[in-house]
């Protein structure tokens, strides 16, 4: 037979085969298909044309933009409510209708109840109005003047020593209100409730951590210099509620009672009765020097009988719970307990004059030697001042 003529052999197939056949060949395949069917993907949009519920890019990105749109707009909405303090509106915050009760016994020699009885959700609420509103006065008194963002974002800082001073600007100019009949009785007694329970609560926060304490004092005695001359203030005019005109002795008394209420604090209270003092001591050398027939004598006359009783007041309300407080300054006690009794030997000198001043002072001086004489007889207090008390 011719070789030509010989059919071909097998041998390549059979080698393509054995190499398709290989183990290490299919293992390799077998991982890259594992691979390929792990991806994120390729695994999503699988199982959505297998669910049959498949959505177009178009509605996707649709469904993107709206939930973008209401969280851009749900942060401008807590924007705005941060920023309502610092901006405020163009209009005043409305008084509430309901009647305050904080002037209810004013005047009168009666303790208030006492402290501790725990706070209501509606203190919480009344406190951020007041809030609300002592920005908006900020926010009125700068508008002639541009405001640094460095002030704004300060302003935006929860600063309760910020706060603390900006509330006593704001019962400050209160009271100047009620002098110049701008305010009526009702919203006058119900902002000075909360700008005296937020200065109360915010002292007290700021006492707890320790911190700027003399930032702290100076702020309170700013307070308690401002309204005392407002509460101590003389008429220029003699003029009477007849003609329509200022009541100096209904605004002068509600000026004592926020004192009254601020001295719930000791850290307050203290120092508006060493203040006090020393005006009854400078005013009773000024009556000394005044003519009896002096326009002015009667208002300092009344103002006199002002402080007097704004101690009496102060000591019979608080000087027990003063003396329970641990952070109670004893020198600071001393302090004005000496001059207390300077200002009674001071008001001994007017004893012809008047003779009443010595007889009020008096009494004051000795309710205040019963009140710290257990305290005394324990070791708390100065035992030379409590004996001068008691001559």
């Amino acid at each position: 037979m011719n070789p030509a003529s010989r059919p071909p052999t097998a041998t390549p197939p059979a080698a393509s085969s054995s190499r398709i056949d290989s183990p290490s060949l299919k293992a390799a395949l077998a991982m890259a298909l594992m691979h390929y069917n792990r991806l994120p993907s390729r695994a999503a949009a699988a199982a959505a044309s297998a669910a049959g519920t498949s959505t177009p890019p178009l509605i996707h990105w649709k469904r993107k933009a709206k939930e973008r749109k209401r969280e851009i707009l749900r942060l401008r909405e807590e924007l705005k409510l941060l920023q309502d303090g610092v901006r405020g509106e163009e209009t005043e915050p409305p008084v509430a209708s309901c009647r305050c009760h904080f002037f209810d016994g004013c005047g009168d020699l009666q303790p208030p109840l006492p402290p501790g009885g725990g706070e209501h959700w509606v203190d919480e609420v009344l406190r951020r109005r007041f809030l609300r509103l002592a920005r908006w006065k900020e926010k009125r008194r700068r508008l002639d003047r541009s405001l640094p963002v460095s002030s704004l974002m300060e302003f935006n800082r929860e600063d309760e020593i910020q706060q603390l001073s900006l509330s006593t600007d704001f019962l400050v100019e209160l009271s100047d209100g009620i002098f110049a009949k701008r305010d009526s009785t009702s919203s006058f007694a119900t902002f000075s409730h909360q700008a005296v329970d937020f200065i109360l609560a915010s002292l007290r926060n700021i006492l707890s951590t320790k911190r700027e304490r003399e930032l702290v004092e100076e702020i309170i005695d700013g307070l308690v210099a401002r309204l005392m001359k407002r509460m101590c203030t003389i008429s220029e005019n003699n003029c009477t509620s007849d003609s329509g005109s200022v009541d100096w002795s209904d605004a002068q008394f509600s000026v004592q009672h926020l004192f009254r209420k601020l001295g719930q604090e000791e850290f307050i209270g203290q120092r508006i009765i060493l203040a006090v003092s020393q005006k009854i001591s400078n005013l009773s050398e000024m009556l000394l020097l005044v003519d009896p027939f002096d326009d002015s004598f009667p208002d300092m006359h009344g103002n006199m009988f002002i402080m007097i009783q704004l101690i009496e007041f102060l000591i019979s309300d608080y000087i027990k719970n003063w003396l329970c407080c641990e952070q109670f300054d004893k020198k600071f006690f001393e302090e004005w307990a000496r001059s207390i009794l300077k200002a009674r030997k001071d008001l001994e000198v007017l004893e012809n004059i008047n003779g009443l001043y010595v007889v009020y002072i008096e009494r004051v001086i000795g309710r205040l030697a019963r009140e710290v004489a257990p305290a005394a007889h324990q070791g708390k207090l100065n035992l030379d001042v409590f004996s001068k008390l008691l001559c």
